[in-house]
């Protein structure tokens, strides 16, 4: 063989090494990113024709898939309409998913790495790939109650089983129906979308536990675990002046109301919302004390991995000043509903949080189970101080600030919250509250009531939309 034929041989094998190459690459690093571009319409076309399959409020479909007769084969639709839609969101053709539609879609479309041997059955026996069953914590009675005591609210409700972290309410409002987004006339569902996104009350947006808000007063909480977990007692005297000037600050810090005495003890400062001795609190502790006691709570961790949530925060380097300010929920203190329903969690519970969880299990539809939840938890005080805890927030409603909560025949604990977030736009409502036998705790937050600046506070507003979920758990 002469050596320009040697040559040109060299050159072809190289070449098709390459390709070998590109093909492996392409096979391996870039084919998965490819399958779930949003530009990539055959294989989004596959997708939207498949069975997805069903998620479950108890045993009652709340996302469903019918067969018709169109190009695309089923439709998914949402018997409930609007109800459910924070936590079980839409699946559309041209606008993706949201909610559990989103994180479990492999699931629900079938494709998931746990649900191989069933893709090689139906390949085997010819039959039509179904998607997965999600079981979801929700309890219908509670959700119910939630949207229809919020009204014309815009806000969120939040209530959990504090002794396993199951979600048994999670509303966000306004809200939106995934049937528009989910429709096969794309034109339409467009439309629908376009509306949603422009509308200032912003309907698509999930209040409960992907954003985040000043706590305002049901942060004392916090403060309240965090002084007994470092040596307070329900029992010690705290100055609680009228006014309180913050150090090196112009500012002047007030109370909503009379706290009862120029020094009072902790279990009266918590049961009427005393400001300036929440603050005397803060500046004893510090800060670390207070972030550690939040982190003990679920500041600063990502909670609800279901629905991917937001992570609640305590300012990282607070002047005393902004501490104190930090210790009754204000400055740059942040959090979810869903945060503070965990803080009561771990309250009620004897110190231990038990992380949020929205999915109980997964099935295939031959009822094996891909999936369940295994509990998590973290001790965030001590079992005394807990009980000391739970004890304070009873009397808040029974004598306090949280009355407009109280249940006939049931133990109910609570804490009032009004945050101030901007001066051009009134107060935050908030309202956080535990019921025992059967446990339950529930947050609500008001972000907006449409009421007279001077009306709003925690237990006046959002006290009866917690009481009316408590109610319906009974």
């Amino acid at each position: 063989m002469n050596r320009p034929i040697r040559r040109l041989a060299a050159v072809a094998a190289l070449m098709f090494v390459a390709l070998l190459v590109n093909l492996c690459v392409f096979a391996i690093a870039r084919e998965p990113g490819l399958d779930s571009n949003p530009l990539n319409r055959r294989e989004r076309d596959v997708e939207f024709a498949q069975d997805r399959g069903l998620i479950l409020v108890g045993d009652v479909p709340v996302a469903t898939t019918t067969p018709v007769k169109d190009p695309f084969a089923y439709q998914r639709g949402y018997p409930q309409g609007s109800l459910y839609a924070p936590a079980v969101g839409y699946y559309s053709y041209d606008y993706g998913r949201g909610g559990l539609e989103l994180t479990y879609n492999k699931e629900l479309a079938g494709t998931s790495s746990t649900q191989w041997f069933d893709r090689v059955v139906d390949t085997a026996t010819g039959a039509k790939p179904k998607g997965a069953f999600v079981q979801t914590t929700l309890n219908a009675a509670m959700q119910t109650a939630a949207v229809k005591a919020m009204g014309s609210y815009r806000g969120a409700v939040v209530a959990l089983d504090p002794k396993t972290g199951a979600v048994l309410a999670y509303a966000s409002l306004p809200t939106y129906d995934p049937n528009a987004l989910a429709s096969h006339d794309l034109a339409a569902a467009k439309a629908a979308a376009q509306a949603y996104e422009k509308a200032a009350e912003r309907p698509m947006s999930d209040r409960a536990g992907k954003e985040i808000y000043p706590p305002g007063s049901t942060f004392k909480l916090v403060t309240a675990a965090a002084a007994l977990e470092n040596g307070f007692t329900a029992d010690t005297l705290i100055d609680a002046p009228a006014q309180l000037k913050l150090p090196n600050s112009t500012a002047v810090l007030g109370n909503q109301s009379n706290c009862g005495g120029d020094k009072i003890n902790l279990d009266q400062a918590l049961r009427v919302s005393c400001n300036t001795a929440f603050a005397n609190v803060g500046a004893t502790l510090g800060p670390d004390k207070l972030r550690t006691q939040a982190e003990k709570f679920g500041f600063g961790t990502a909670q609800l991995t279901d629905l991917r949530g937001a992570t609640s925060r305590f300012p990282a380097k607070p002047d005393q000043a902004q501490t104190m300010m930090s210790a009754i929920g204000q400055y740059e203190v942040a959090a979810s509903p869903l945060q503070m329903a965990m803080v009561v969690s771990g309250i009620v519970n004897d110190g231990v949080v038990k992380r949020p969880y929205l999915v109980s299990e997964v099935r295939s539809p031959e009822l094996r189970v891909l999936y369940r939840h295994v509990p998590e938890d973290q001790r965030a005080m001590g079992a005394d101080n807990a009980r000391l805890l739970q004890q304070m927030m009873i009397n808040t409603v029974k004598s306090g600030t949280g009355t407009r909560a109280q249940v006939n025949g049931v133990v109910v604990g609570g804490k009032t919250g009004t945050a101030q977030s901007d001066p051009a736009r009134p107060p935050y409502a908030w309202f956080v509250a535990f019921a025992k036998d059967p446990d339950v705790v529930v947050a609500v937050f008001i972000e907006n009531a449409d009421v007279e600046r001077s009306d709003i506070a925690g237990g006046r507003l959002a006290g009866p939309v917690a009481k009316a979920v408590i109610e319906a758990s009974r």
